[in-house]
């Protein structure tokens, strides 16, 4: 296959998708190019839970937060730790917080995509920094409606004509002449025969490098833990670097690959037939989080909602660098949730009556799914018994039931000398979220392990998961890649999460949480600007 367009756009995520959009809005002649199937357009955003940091939104306004891009930036600066030389980094931190309403929550409305009418808390960090206020603004209908709501308005787009799209199609090169960026080549999957598609403008919006487990461990970033052996895959399975090669290759600057967002929390996904498949759990907050000989992390205990770099990072620098949930029914049925939106059907299909039953009793669907389809979930009625069984499960006796039950009893005990004595550290982390009243709703009151009607006892072990790549290809504010100094390269642009969601690492070595699909949307209205302008020039 040869052909020509105005723009070729490679990956039909959501950046290129977007992107697509903006164009033909313009009139430009757009091909998209995928690697992927058609119906799996949209990319990883399909399988998202669809949370998106937001900034001084009518939701907000609607519970008396006060936020404002300052603040904002201020939150971002003081988990990003940018160095002297992430120039275009910082400039986009900037942009976002300036420009995520009108380019990314105005532009989505006008999608038609709505958004749960409650903001979460979420990265609140430990000592002030991270999230100043509820800023985590989820897709009503998961990442799913917004991915499938995208094709539909490229659908219907009243210039459809403008917009060819080439599906199977595995872009491996650019193509360049006379110094400029002139097209793409690559192999058809379907028949095995080259392709070639040239245009005046390429748009690189292929997604990171966290798909390949390989490349994970080898771009790990080792001044703060050893990368893990043990690692789950929770990206998309063509997020594999290919790409970013091909741009270094042609002069484009790649950065940062050792920034990135993974998640402590992963489980095997059931019935996934790749044993690396995961599934990444919003672990329960009344639950104890042990080793993986254990023991209770601490002083510090590990507790979700605050710092998930820094989760990863302590579980990774264990002896064996997997962990341990210790919980009870009661606290699962309460508490635990997972990431994405297979794992969340009411509120994917946007069942108002489900999501509100969801909500006040939990997730017992979900629960009881896991605990009968995934094999790192282990169910026991003593102590003893589960020490047991979660040896059983991982071929070690690294677990002694003496001192699991004295860890529980000690957490226990604190409980029961009541709040006005709370002195372990996760009581008080947990105070502190149930007095948000969007996390009070879903966390249990000081619910103790061991209380006989809460049984039976239950034991999850968890792994790293991988999930997106924080750095990438640099790009300008234009969105144009850019060399290693700093000039821009003809015809060349990237988006979304193969520019590290914008110049290479828009959010430095860790997220406030939900900078990743906004952005991909930001990325690509901005490179589709700069392109729509420069084609009518």
């Amino acid at each position: 296959m040869h052909t020509q367009a105005d723009v070729v756009i490679i990956g039909a995520g959501l950046a290129g998708m977007v992107c697509a959009m903006e164009l033909i809005n313009d009139g430009v002649d757009v091909i998209l190019v995928d690697r992927d199937t058609p119906e799996r357009a949209g990319g990883l955003a399909r399988d998202a839970f669809g949370g998106m940091m937001l900034v001084d939104t009518p939701i907000q306004r609607r519970f008396g937060i006060a936020d404002s891009p300052g603040l904002a930036y201020r939150d971002w600066l003081s988990f990003a730790r940018f160095g002297k030389k992430d120039y275009w980094p910082v400039q986009w931190a900037k942009l976002y917080v300036q420009r995520c309403r009108p380019d990314v929550h105005d532009f989505l409305r006008a999608c038609g995509i709505r958004f749960f009418p409650a903001p979460q808390w979420v990265e609140r960090g430990h000592y002030g920094e991270g999230n100043s206020v509820p800023r985590y603004h989820v897709v009503w209908g998961t990442g799913l409606r917004l991915a499938t709501r995208i094709v539909e308005v490229l659908d219907e787009h009243p210039k459809r004509s403008c917009l060819r799209s080439f599906f199977n199609r595995k872009a491996e090169r650019l193509l360049v002449e006379n110094g400029r960026v002139c097209g793409c080549g690559g192999t058809d999957i379907a028949t095995g025969r080259e392709f070639s598609v040239r245009a005046g403008v390429v748009v690189v919006a292929c997604g990171g490098i966290n798909g390949d487990l390989d490349l994970v461990r080898n771009c790990w970033d080792t001044a703060h833990s050893p990368a893990p052996v043990p690692l789950l895959n929770g990206a998309h399975r063509y997020a594999d670097g290919l790409l970013h090669d091909e741009v270094a290759r042609q002069g484009g600057a790649v950065t940062h690959l050792e920034w990135m967002w993974n998640y402590a929390a992963g489980v095997h996904m059931p019935g996934a037939e790749d044993d690396t498949r995961g599934l990444s759990l919003i672990p329960p907050k009344s639950a104890l989080w042990l080793d993986a000989e254990g023991k209770r992390f601490g002083p510090e205990p590990l507790i979700t909602g605050f710092d998930t770099w820094r989760m990863v990072h302590r579980i990774c620098r264990t002896r064996y660098q997997y962990s341990w949930q210790i919980l009870n029914m009661k606290i699962a049925y309460k508490e635990l949730a997972a990431s994405g939106a297979d794992a969340n059907p009411a509120f994917r299909d946007r069942n108002w009556l489900q999501t509100l039953r969801t909500l006040l009793k939990g997730n017992r669907k979900l629960v009881d799914g896991l605990i009968s389809d995934c094999p790192d979930f282990v169910v026991a009625d003593t102590v003893t018994d589960l020490a047991m069984r979660m040896n059983a499960l991982v071929g070690h006796d690294r677990i002694e039931a003496d001192r699991l039950r004295k860890v529980i009893g000690a957490y226990d005990n604190a409980i029961e000398r009541g709040s006005a004595l709370f002195n372990d550290p996760q009581l008080r982390r947990i105070a502190q979220l149930r007095s948000w009243r969007g996390d009070r709703l879903r966390t249990c009151k000081f619910q103790s392990i061991l209380d006989p009607r809460a049984g039976p006892l239950l034991a999850i072990r968890e792994f790293i998961i991988s999930r997106k790549s924080m750095g990438g290809i640099l790009t300008d504010t234009r969105s144009r890649v850019l060399t290693d100094q700093g000039e821009p390269i003809s015809g060349l642009y990237a988006a979304g999460e193969a520019a590290g969601f914008g110049g290479g690492g828009s959010s430095g070595n860790r997220s406030l949480e939900g900078t990743f699909l906004s952005n991909c949307i930001l990325n690509a209205r901005m490179a589709a600007r700069d392109i729509a302008g420069t084609t009518r020039s």
